[in-house]
């Protein structure tokens, strides 16, 4: 197994109505970046097709984290500095 060399917790929000009632779930997941790929729960995007790794603050805490691939962009809301994260993914995107 590979080692990690940067993760970075995300929240997926899930609601459930039912006839009376509305509940919102909040899910906690891992981003993982390894030197060939990276892996959310139910994604997996190898280095070579990661064009490049954003973030966007909204509010005073956390913000959007988006990953640019060639299959689209996708977000993942973050509730700290995704910084670190971002800073290392650039530098195996740039390594490719």
């Amino acid at each position: 197994m590979q080692e990690i060399i940067a993760e970075q917790t995300y929240y997926k929000m899930e609601r459930r109505i039912s006839s009376v009632d509305q509940i919102d779930i909040e899910h906690e997941r891992t981003l993982y970046l390894y030197n060939d790929r990276i892996i959310s729960k139910h994604r997996e995007f190898s280095i070579q097709e990661i064009m490049d790794v954003s973030y966007r603050k909204l509010g005073q805490e956390g913000g959007l984290l988006y990953l640019h691939t060639k299959r689209g962009v996708f977000s993942y809301t973050v509730k700290s500095s995704p910084d670190n994260f971002v800073e290392r993914c650039k530098e195996f995107i740039k390594r490719r």
